[in-house]
């Protein structure tokens, strides 16, 4: 585990910690202090099953099957509620992903429940807090948010990351576990622009996250492999990205 995850048990360690590294690892307990200072995770259980509804990602040009998704679009500004977009294609230039950008890939929506959730509102509502902070000349924010899970099976390990070391091409990203089982490995590393190592961590709990300055930082994760390939093997987290609106 990285030191960076030391010290960050309140909102000002967190933002200090992005500030100054590029990145943080935030485990599961600071995490949840954190977000509770935005809202509820009442509807929490429900949340995390959501990520049994997924749907297979199709555009993989690896070929590979393992990969389920859903995905939605937000907006938010400095102070009034944040909005829901209409649905849109999630789009990534070749630039930021060799692998699987330069298309239009449609996933399907976020459920209403789940996108309007207690849960996702807490944690859009925080993000909005920290990047706002870190960003405080920044008046509207377009927001991404994706539901991963990771499958690994026999003989085909699962990629959190198969476009590898990479930017996202946004300003901040978001990363957090909502639950891993029966899985090996899956460590995120942290790179600087000249791809030199700043630290590597492993989310482990539900709600262990990694924060990242995207313009600063490169990320990847190592590839999961089933402990017990006889049982399902899985990663799920969700991804929430800002960029700033001109």
């Amino acid at each position: 585990m990285s030191e960076i995850g030391t010290g960050l048990q309140n909102a000002t360690g967190i933002r200090n910690g992005v500030a100054r590294a590029g990145y943080a690892f935030v485990e599961a307990s600071d995490m949840r202090n954190a977000l509770l200072r935005f809202g509820t995770l009442a509807d929490w259980a429900a949340f995390a099953e959501s990520w049994n509804d997924l749907e297979v990602d199709t555009y993989m040009a690896d070929g590979g099957r393992y990969r389920r998704r859903r995905f939605g679009v937000y907006e938010a500004g400095k102070q009034d509620a944040i909005t829901r977009g209409a649905h849109r294609p999630h789009y990534q230039t070749l630039d930021y992903n060799h692998l699987n950008g330069g298309i239009e890939r449609w996933f399907k929506p976020i459920t209403e429940e789940i996108g309007n959730g207690a849960s996702m509102r807490t944690i859009l509502d925080y993000c909005r807090a920290l990047f706002g902070r870190l960003s405080p000349e920044t008046a509207r924010w377009h927001v991404e948010v994706h539901q991963f899970r990771i499958e690994a099976r026999s003989g085909e390990h699962g990629k959190p990351t198969p476009e590898g070391m990479h930017r996202d091409g946004v300003d901040y990203v978001l990363v957090l576990l909502i639950n891993r089982r029966n899985i090996r490995s899956g460590t995120t590393t942290v790179h600087d622009l000249d791809k030199r190592t700043l630290g590597s961590f492993t989310l482990t709990d539900p709600l262990d996250a990694a924060l990242v300055d995207d313009a600063r930082c490169y990320h990847g994760v190592t590839p999961v492999e089933p402990e017990n390939p006889a049982q399902p093997a899985y990663r799920d987290v969700l991804v929430v990205t800002f960029r700033k609106k001109a």
